[in-house]
Parts: C-alpha cells; structure tokens; sequence
C-alpha cells in the first residue's frame, strides 16, 4: 500500500514538473513567434540577429525574466513600416517597450498600450498616425509619443493610469479640450506643439509653460488668459447669484457726490504718497552721493561693463605698475592700464569673481580672476604662480598670463576665450535659433578636457589635483577645442563651505573629510561626463529646475531599464551614435564609483574615451544589446 502511495505521489510530482515546463516552453515560444512576426513586417537597416535557432533570450534588445520576454528595446535602428496587430502585442508579461527614433508609420497597434504589465512605453520620434489609443495598461509609469503624427483626442482614460509620472504628448495633431486629469505621481507632461483648443483644467495649471505653448487655441494658465468678453454679457453664474445687483427699472444712473469724509481721505492720501515719494528722492540722492564717493562706476552702452575698480579696489599707488608678466607674453599694458579698462562680469565662483577686461581701445581683450579668500602668503603665492604657468604650456590648458599681488588683492590675467564654458554651450538658450552641441563635438570636448586633467596629475606627481571641475571650468575656443582653467588655485584658496552650488560635482569622499585628490578630481570629471550626455544640470542653477545628485539619478534610471532614455534630447536627433553614447556613460558612471579605488585614473579615461572612436569599436556589440546589459558599476 505505501509503495502504490509513493508511485501515486512520484507520478503527480511528475506530471505537475511536466506541466510546468510544458507551459515554460510554450511561453517562451509564444513570445518568439510574437517577435518573429514583428520583425518580419517591418524592415530595418541594421541586421537582427533574430531567428528561431537562437534562444530568444539572447536576441538583440530582447531581455527575458524567468519564461518571459520582459524588454525591448530597439532605439534609432532604422525600423520601417507599420507595427503589425498581434506582434508585440502579445508579449503580455513586457514590461517596457523602446522603438522611438525610428522610422516606423501607420497606426499604433491598440493591443501595445494596453499590454497589462506595461510600465514603460517610447515611441517617440516615429511617423506614427492615427487616432490617440484609448486603451491604455493601467500600470504605464512613463508614455512617450511625442514628434509623431498622432491626431484625435487625448482621451479620457488617461485619467486611470494613477502610476503615470511622465506624459509625453508634445510635437503631434492631437485636437480637441485636454481633459481634466489629477495624476498623483505625473511629474512631467508636455503637450506642446498640437491643435488643442479651449481652457487648461485647473488641474493641470501647476505645470510651466512649456507644457502647454504652441497650441494657438490654447487659453488660461500658465498660457494667455482665456477672453471671457462678447457682445452680449453673459449670464451670471448660478454660484454669484446672490452677490450681484438686480436691476429692476431703466432709469438713467446718478452721479454720487462725495461727501466730507471722502474729500477728507483723498487728501490724507495724497499727502501721504507725496511724502513717500519725496522720502525715497532724499534716500536715493544720499545713496547715490555716497555711492560715487566710495568707487567711481563707468555704464558701458549695453549696461554690463563697469570700471574695473572693482578687480582693482585693493591696489596702492605704491604698488602700481607691479604687474607680473610670464616671459613670452606678447601682451603691452601695465597695471595701470588694466585698471582704467572697461570690465565686464563674467562670473562668480568659488574661488573669486572673473571679469573680461577690454583695453588698448577694443584692440586687446584679457581675463581678469580677482581671487578671494588666499591662505597663503606672498612667496607661497609667487611659487605657486610659477607651478600653474608651468602647467599651462600644454594645449587644454588655459594659459596664466600674468598676476598681481598685494596685502588686499590678488588678481591673475588669462587669454580670452571667446567661446564661452562648456557649461553655457550646454544649458544656454535653447531655443529655434540656437545650434545645439552635436555628439561629435562633446566627444571632442570631453576628451580634450580629459587630457587637460590627465596632464595636470601628471605634471605635479601624485599630490597634484585641480579640485575644481566643472562645466564652467572648461572653456572652449572658436573650433571647440578644450581648455581647464582655474588650474593650481585649490592649493592657495580656501576650502569653500559645502553648499548646494558646488556639491553636484564633489566626490562624496571630499565632502565628507574636506581633502581633494585625484580621485575626488576623477569623480568630478565623472560627473561633468553625465552633465554632457543628459543635458542636466548636476548643481542647483537660478532658472534651472534639475536634478542636483546626477550620478545617483542615472544610476536609479538604470536600475529601472530606462537606460535609453537617460541622454540629453538633442542628442537623440542624430542617428548612429547611440552605441558610442553608451560606451561613454559607462565611462561616466566608472569615474563617479562612490568607492575611490574602483576609479580608473584620468590617464586611463583618456585611452577610453580615444578608444571609443577608433574603427574596431563599431565592429563589437551593438547598441540594442548594449542598452540591454549596461550596469551600474559595483560601489
């Protein structure tokens, strides 16, 4: 009896293995003749490895978890036609799904969106049409369609997808009165650039103007207010009824007299903004007066420039003329010169004030540093000086020119770039009229910047450090070749407070214990590494709504496989480049390890970056499966 037992039991388990592994395979296999029908109906430029001899596990931009096809992921791989029905869209266990940058047509297949177990949905920069799909998976976190084709309606189903934290809508012909939605988690939308029409929902008001511009019909804000006014008044609304006057006869209105109370108060009225105005002349005389006793001010015709007193207020006349010029300076001015040149603020930064000194008439065109806060004195200062000038005979290192110093000022003159920092190339004006940084050009901009730092650690052995790296530290000339500056002021300048606009860049070591090494320096070119490729800002900025912990966002990114959708949008316009995209934000994400040690050295990041363009890399992996196995590096 026991024996017959067993053999039942065994059996089962048997059976019930057999089951499970028959489902295994027919799941798996389900979802390879998914895929097989997707990649047949449509054409693509570059070669899928896509057959029914491989594992579809192993397929390019197929991620599996467990018997399921999870991911896809096949960006800018020049995907043609329309989507077929009943291809992708029977992966019901996919979770993202990433076709955007290509040049797929037609409408959007309704069983994709509503896939149930979609979380992550990029379509965008295709040449989709049709009607807006009304049946969406209600755990989409993220829906990208924007700079397509789409038209109708937004519906009203959006409104159900309470896990929805981006919407991205921007760039189509979708028609019609945006819905009133309250999304708890939508942190971004964009519905720029449609055919919208009528008055924003108060609900959606909280989002900036860009959200809503472009659609001419569009009133109310944070756009124009909606003009309410016609012909004919409009009836009042239920709700202010009782607060309006019942006219109840024709009678032509009466003109009010004003009594001897409001003749009393319109005089005590006008008596008292007379003396307040009299009050802020007298303030404003004294001010001005003491003003132009104390330093003497030169409005340039655009307002900007000033007389560069303000770099000079601490030179004597005994020390006029004291001015040190490096040999093989062509330049011809003293100091006197220099301080009777218009100025012009560039910036304001850690270490001092930069101004842009004009003089010779408009013939010469100098950078003047008014350094702060120097904890060294004059000898220490000069040797130092002679360090830096050293270190700048290199060509990705801006040139020290000349320096001055005194008990109350210190100032060092450099050549003028006139191109501007790195920063302002990345984050100024983008509008229609501006020309964006290619990927090219940052690629040319990073590296020089590298071997500018490399040469800096090389140059002084191991204790020799910039300390101060970042995007307005990295100044470009007219072909976009790379200069540091500010080279050699960590050793002679205080160690400036910890605060939000500089601890986007720092190591978190160096906040911790206030030491720079040449690791904190890799960290921080790390960072400036992701600032190049995601466009964001990794300090606090005035006008700037960014993130301020950029390596432990694009580490969060990755670990939620949205790896492809970390890069800056004005590089996701140019195709071919998105494998040597990725290839940098490993590098990127190396050099900003929380460990110090795991840091690759900066020489070392110059040979990845030079690496990175030569022919034999495009012969390896391709970008789809790259996208699939970036990891963040182990802290």
């Amino acid at each position: 009896m026991r024996l017959l037992h067993s053999s039942i039991v065994g059996l089962s388990f048997f059976l019930f293995t057999l089951f499970i592994f028959s489902q295994v395979l027919a799941d798996l296999n389900s979802d390879r003749q998914a895929l097989l029908h997707f990649a047949s109906s449509v054409s693509h430029t570059k070669r899928l490895n896509w057959n029914a001899s491989n594992p579809v596990c192993s397929w390019i931009g197929v991620t599996c978890k467990g018997s399921r096809v999870t991911s896809v992921r096949l960006p800018g791989i020049g995907l043609a036609g329309s989507i077929p029905a009943n291809s992708i869209g029977k992966l019901d266990a996919l979770r993202v799904l990433s076709l955007r940058s290509n040049l797929l047509s037609g409408n959007i297949p309704t069983d994709i969106p509503s896939i149930p177990s979609l979380k992550f949905l990029y379509l965008q920069q295709n040449n989709l049409s049709g009607n807006f799909p009304s049946s969406l998976s209600h755990n989409l976190i993220v829906l990208d369609l924007s700079c397509n084709s789409i038209s109708g309606n937004v519906p009203t189903t959006i409104q159900n997808l309470t896990r929805l934290a981006k919407l991205k809508l921007q760039n189509n012909s979708i028609s019609g009165v945006i819905p009133s939605l309250s999304l708890p988690h939508l942190k971004l939308l964009n519905l720029s650039y449609n055919s919208l029409n009528g008055s924003i929902p108060y609900s959606l008001q909280k989002y900036p103007y860009s959200s809503f511009v472009g659609n001419s019909l569009l009133c109310g804000p944070p756009l124009k207010p909606c003009n309410t006014s016609s012909s004919s008044s409009p009836a009042p609304s239920p709700s202010n009824s009782t607060f309006l006057p019942t006219v109840v006869r024709n009678a032509p209105p009466k003109r009010k007299k004003l009594g001897l109370d409001s003749i009393i108060a319109l005089v005590i009225g006008c008596s008292a903004v007379l003396f307040l105005i009299a009050l802020a002349i007298y303030i404003y005389c004294n001010k001005k007066r003491d003003t132009e006793a104390s330093v003497k001010v030169k409005a340039s015709t655009a307002g900007k420039t000033e007389k560069p007193k303000d770099f000079g207020s601490g030179v004597h006349d005994a020390e006029k003329n004291k001015l040190f010029f490096f040999p093989g300076c062509s330049y011809s001015f003293d100091l006197e010169d220099l301080l009777r040149a218009s100025a012009e603020i560039l910036g304001k930064g850690n270490n001092g004030t930069t101004y842009k000194a004009v003089l010779d008439e408009g013939s010469t065109t100098v950078v003047v540093k008014r350094l702060k806060e120097v904890i060294v004195g004059k000898r220490e200062f000069e040797q130092q000086m002679e360090v830096v000038e050293r270190i700048g005979h290199h060509p990705n290192i801006v040139p020290l020119r000349a320096y001055y110093y005194s008990k109350d000022e210190k100032l060092l003159v450099y050549n003028y770039m006139p191109a501007g920092s790195l920063f302002t190339s990345l984050h100024g004006f983008r509008g229609a009229e501006r020309t964006p940084l290619d990927w090219d050009s940052r690629v040319k901009i990073s590296l020089g910047a590298a071997k500018g730092i490399a040469h800096i650690h090389s140059d002084g052995g191991t204790k020799s450090i910039h300390g101060n790296i970042k995007s307005s530290n990295v100044l470009l000339n007219q072909d976009l070749e790379a200069s540091i500056t500010d080279v050699g002021l960590a050793q002679i300048v205080n160690f400036p407070p910890i605060i939000s606009r500089i601890i986007g860049y720092r190591a978190p070591e160096a906040i911790e214990t206030r030491k720079l090494t040449q690791k904190s320096d890799v960290y921080s070119f790390g960072v400036l590494l992701l600032e190049m490729l995601t466009g964001k800002i990794p300090i606090r900025y005035p006008g700037h709504d960014e993130v301020v912990d950029l390596p432990r966002w694009v580490r969060s990114v990755v670990r939620e496989e949205w790896t492809a959708e970390v890069f800056d949008v004005e590089l996701l316009r140019q195709s071919h480049v998105e494998e040597e995209m990725v290839q940098m934000l490993q590098i990127a994400l190396a050099c900003v390890s929380k460990v110090p040690e795991n840091r690759p050295a900066m020489e070392q990041v110059v040979k990845m970056i030079e690496d990175l363009r030569q022919p034999q890399i495009k012969t390896g992996p391709s970008s789809e499966s790259d996208y699939s196995n970036v990891q963040t590096p182990t802290p």
